[in-house]
């Protein structure tokens, strides 16, 4: 541990964050036309809810680390952190509704862990309890999905009407449950805030440490990647097009 880090929860969030790049890469190079595999089916279907449910479970024994490692911490640390990453999640549905076509984000995954670290808050004190709880509203999250309903006022929760096309769609239901499993899994791995397996300190590795680092810087990554990559994308196809001189 190092500065009230576990090095393998920044490596495991590292590496979803780099499947994470890989994937969005191979999502704006369909979208430039570079690309005809469609990704919302087969294998990059498997591989995008992969990333999704890896960063998501992680987020849960993020949560349960920090309830862990600091004590009863009052409940307006959770309200503060989770209206940043809300803040940070309708950042994106702007620039999405401004610069997509269509497909706007109204509830993607920084919406959805922004929403659960608040109401993650009475869970952490129950500890193996959230397996159980976690698996019902993984249940409850896939009868919602078939629930008819025309208005988008509830999908958030996971109520959306079936024309509604959004490139992140992460619900409350089920996708809490997934928080409620991680919480879970770090109460058994990490009781009292303290590794319960162990493991061979591998910081001297590079990729490790290559992975740590990008797990530690998460969300700028998760930010700044995709204006980036669009930007790259977009100056490529004005060169291609740009009339001789």
């Amino acid at each position: 541990m190092d500065g009230g880090r576990f090095w393998e929860v920044d490596v495991f969030r590292g590496a979803a964050i780099v499947m994470m790049v890989v994937y969005h890469v191979a999502w704006d190079l369909g979208y430039f036309g570079y690309y005809a595999g469609d990704l919302a089916a087969g294998p990059w279907l498997v591989f995008q809810r992969t990333i999704l449910t890896a960063f998501v479970f992680v987020a849960g024994v993020s949560l349960w680390l920090s309830y862990a490692l600091r004590g009863r911490v009052h409940f307006g640390w959770y309200i503060r952190r989770g209206l940043k990453l809300l803040g940070w999640g309708f950042c994106i549905t702007v620039v999405t509704a401004v610069f997509l076509e269509e497909g706007t984000v109204f509830f993607g995954v920084l919406h959805l862990i922004g929403l659960a670290v608040i109401c993650a808050y009475p869970f952490l004190r129950l500890g193996p309890a959230n397996l159980l709880l976690g698996a019902g509203l993984l249940v409850l999250g896939g009868c919602l999905e078939r629930v008819p309903v025309g208005s988008p006022h509830l999908l958030w929760l996971g109520l959306c009407p079936r024309d509604l096309y959004m490139v992140d769609y992460v619900p409350f239901l089920p996708w809490f449950g997934v928080v409620l499993l991680g919480v879970s899994a770090g109460f058994v791995l990490y009781p009292g805030g303290r590794r319960l397996l162990r493991l061979e300190e591998a910081n001297n590795f590079p990729l490790i440490r290559l992975l740590a680092f990008l797990g530690r810087k998460s969300l700028f990554i998760y930010l700044v990647h995709q204006p980036v990559l669009f930007g790259l994308f977009s100056a490529l196809q004005l060169l291609q097009h740009r009339p001789p001189v």
